[in-house]
This record gives C-alpha cells, structure tokens and sequence, in this order.
C-alpha cells in the first residue's frame, strides 16, 4: 500500500498536484506543508496546512512520501532546494506520471517529476529529478532532460536534444533535432530554437506585430 502524501506548497500547483495524485494515481494527500513563517492558514484545500520544519514529527517519513509542488521561481531553484531539504528529513519523494501520457516500456525518471497529460515521450528519453512537463508536449526519442527543468505545454522536443538542468521552456516552443540547450536557460513561449545554445542563454520570440491594415482589407477572409 502506497504511503499518504505529504505536499509542500500552498499555491495553485499544489492544489493542481493534490487533485492528479489522488484523482488518477489513486494517492492519498495527507496534509500540506510550507515553511512556519510563511503560513497564512492552517487549512488548505480542506486539508491541515503545517510547518516544514516541524513535519517529521507528525508526519514523519516512515509513514508518508513528501512531494513537492513549486514551479519555475528562481530558474527552479527553491523546488530544488526544498527537495533536498526533505530528502534530508528522510523523505522519499514520488513522481507522478498521468496515465494520459504515452510512455513506452523504458521509461523512467526521477524523483519528484510532474508529468501531466497528453505529453508523448518517445524510446530512449532521460528525465531527471525534480522535472515539470506541462500538458500535450512531445519529447523526441535519444532525448534528456535535465534535473529540475520546466516545459510548459505544448512544446516540441526534437530527437537527441539535450535540455539542461534548471532551464525553463515556455508553451508553444520548438527545438530542431540534436542540439543542446545548456544549463538555466530561458526559452520563451512561441520560440524555435534552432542551434545549440550555452548555459544561461535567454532566447524570446518577438512579439506579434500589429497589421497597417484592418482585417476588412485581407484577401481570403
């Protein structure tokens, strides 16, 4: 029997992480968790809201998973460090994978990985700890995706693309075939990446033009 889940965060990701662990893996949410001093209420989502720094004492990690549920902030930096945190208190931290998403039978990734529906992610990819993919993306096949990144939805991993760890990859994104993206990268929604790029590179689409003419004046429409 899977153990109940303990989740920090009190944010709209922790509220959407609760509802897929329990909704389709079946998981039991047993309260959520930040740190004291950031807690505005003892209740969320009908659940107790308690301090990190007090968690093993009623929910240790012989009888509960700790997963956690923060986003992007800090290029991934506090999901990273909150994950070592609770790995330090002994924790195991699930991954949660939809049953909407097409795998094949190699597949595996890290620790604390949030993989929603819809993303297709083809023979011999590699995802590593602490990684968030969005809804409805494609990961290439010979691809790897570097711990704690973040693809939003909708974005398209080529075969053999290299994704460094702590990048963070916006919706509607494509990426040629056999590049690599570096380290901490930025790539924003709508961009295509076309060749290699090093650690810390931000990369943004230009913004839609407004038109001279209204749209009266188009042919074919």
């Amino acid at each position: 029997m899977p153990k109940p889940i303990v989740i920090f965060g009190t944010g709209e990701l922790a509220e959407v992480a609760a509802f897929y662990f329990e909704a389709d893996a079946g998981r039991e949410i047993a309260a959520f968790t930040i740190d004291g001093d950031r807690i505005g209420s003892n209740r969320f989502a009908g659940k107790a809201v308690l301090p990190f720094e007090d968690i093993v004492t009623s929910h240790g990690p012989g009888d509960h998973d700790l997963f956690v549920a923060v986003g992007y902030s800090g290029l991934n930096d506090l999901r990273a460090a909150k994950c070592a945190e609770a790995e330090g208190k002994g924790y195991t931290l699930p991954s949660y994978v939809s049953s909407r998403a097409t795998t094949f039978s190699d597949f595996a990734c890290g620790s604390n990985c949030f993989i929603l529906e819809d993303n297709t992610i083809q023979p011999f990819v590699r995802i590593g700890r602490g990684v968030t993919l969005w809804s409805g993306n494609h990961i290439g096949h010979h691809s790897s995706i570097g711990d704690f990144a973040f693809i939003s939805s909708h974005v398209v991993i080529s075969g053999g693309v290299s994704v460094g760890a702590h990048s963070f990859i916006g919706v509607n994104a494509t990426t040629n075939d056999h590049i690599a993206i570096g380290a901490r990268c930025v790539i924003g929604s709508g961009t295509t990446v076309a060749k290699s790029i090093p650690d810390e590179t931000v990369i943004t689409s230009e913004p839609g033009k407004i038109a001279k003419i209204p749209s009266s004046r188009l042919r074919g429409f």
